[in-house]
C-alpha cells in the first residue's frame, strides 16, 4: 500500500534539525507558500460548493462543519467568524469536531475515531442542509461517519481532502482536493494541509457571502457590529457607500438599530427604514441593484 502524501518525507527532511534556524525557517516558509497554491485547481469546486452554502442559507437549511484534529480547528475557525463578519446567524451554522471544539490546549487523538455522538448531533440534518467536511487524510473515520449518516438525508456534502482519490472525495457533491506537498514535519498536517484547508474553507464563506449579498466593493455590508471597532468599521462603510459625512452616516445607523444595508440606503436617500427593506427585499438582500433603485 502507497503512503498517502501527508504522510511522505519532505524533499528536506534529511539533516532538518542539524540545519541552523534561518535555513529552518526558510524551508517552513517555503512549505507553507507551496501549500498555499494547492487550491489553484479546486476553485471550481470551491465556487459550486458556496453557492450550495448560500442556497441553504437562503432557504431553511443550515451548514454544518464537521472535521477532527487539526482540521476540525480550521474549520471552526471559518465557522466562528461567519456572524461578525457576515452577520450569519449562530443558530444557522453548527460545529461538530471529534471531542468537541476545545477549551483548552488538550485535544486528545483518539477522538478522531470516536463516531458515537453523530448520530445524535446530525439527528435533523435535512435536505436543505450542507456540510462542510474536512479531512487532511480523506479517510478519518470521524468525518467519514458523518458524510455516511449525511447522504441518505440528502443534505449537500463539500468534501475537503488533501490526498487524491479517498473516500471523502469520492462520497462529495463538490470534492476539493487540495494537493499539498509532504509536511515539512512529516504527518503534522496543521502545517501545510492546514493552510491550505483555512485558504478553501475561507474562499467558501466568502463566496457564500457574495451570493447571499453581504459583499460591497470589497466591504462587509452584513457584518454584525458589536464592539467599538467594529461600530466605527460599519460608521466608515455607510460613508464610503454612500458618501455621506460621519453625522449622517451615524443617524442613519441609529436609524435602522445598527443594521448596516438599510442605513447605507437611508444615508444615500431612502425616506425610512421600512423603505429601504423595502428595496432590500426587492433585490433578495443585495445592496448594489437597491442603491440603483434610488437613483
Amino acid at each position: 500500500m502507497s503512503q498517502s502524501a501527508t504522510e511522505q518525507l519532505h524533499k528536506d527532511a534529511k539533516g532538518l534539525d542539524a540545519r541552523d534556524a534561518a535555513e529552518m525557517a526558510a524551508i517552513l516558509a517555503a512549505g507553507q507558500q507551496a501549500a498555499a497554491g494547492a487550491v489553484d485547481g479546486a476553485v471550481g469546486s470551491i465556487c459550486a460548493g458556496a453557492k450550495s452554502m448560500a442556497a441553504s442559507l437562503q432557504t431553511s437549511g443550515s451548514l454544518y462543519y464537521i472535521a477532527a484534529g487539526s482540521s476540525g480547528l480550521m474549520a471552526a475557525a471559518d465557522a466562528m467568524e461567519l456572524g461578525g463578519t457576515f452577520g450569519i446567524p449562530a443558530s444557522r451554522i453548527n460545529i461538530l469536531m471529534a471531542g468537541g471544539v476545545p477549551t483548552s490546549a488538550e485535544m486528545p487523538g483518539d477522538t478522531e475515531d470516536d463516531r458515537d455522538a453523530l448520530t445524535t448531533a446530525l439527528a435533523n440534518l435535512s435536505a436543505a442542509d450542507t456540510i462542510l467536511a474536512v479531512s487532511a487524510s480523506g479517510t478519518t473515520p470521524y468525518t467519514m461517519e458523518a458524510v455516511r449518516i449525511a447522504k441518505p438525508t440528502g443534505a449537500t456534502v463539500i468534501g475537503i481532502a488533501n490526498n487524491p482519490d479517498t473516500p471523502l472525495l469520492k462520497a462529495a457533491d463538490h470534492a476539493i482536493l487540495l494537493p499539498t506537498p509532504p509536511e515539512v514535519i512529516s504527518g503534522s498536517t496543521r502545517m501545510g494541509a492546514g493552510t491550505a484547508q483555512k485558504i478553501a474553507l475561507n474562499m467558501l464563506s466568502t463566496l457564500m457571502a457574495k451570493e447571499l449579498g453581504h459583499i460591497h466593493d470589497g466591504m462587509m455590508v452584513n457584518m454584525h457590529a458589536d464592539n467599538t471597532k467594529l461600530r466605527g468599521r460599519a460608521r466608515q462603510i455607510v460613508r464610503t457607500i454612500a458618501k455621506v459625512d460621519d453625522a449622517t452616516a451615524s443617524a442613519a445607523l441609529k436609524t435602522t438599530g445598527g443594521a448596516l444595508k438599510p442605513a447605507i440606503l437611508i444615508a444615500a436617500g431612502a425616506e425610512t427604514a421600512e423603505a429601504a427593506q423595502a428595496l432590500l427585499d426587492s433585490s433578495k438582500g443585495h445592496l448594489r441593484p437597491a442603491l440603483q433603485r434610488l437613483t
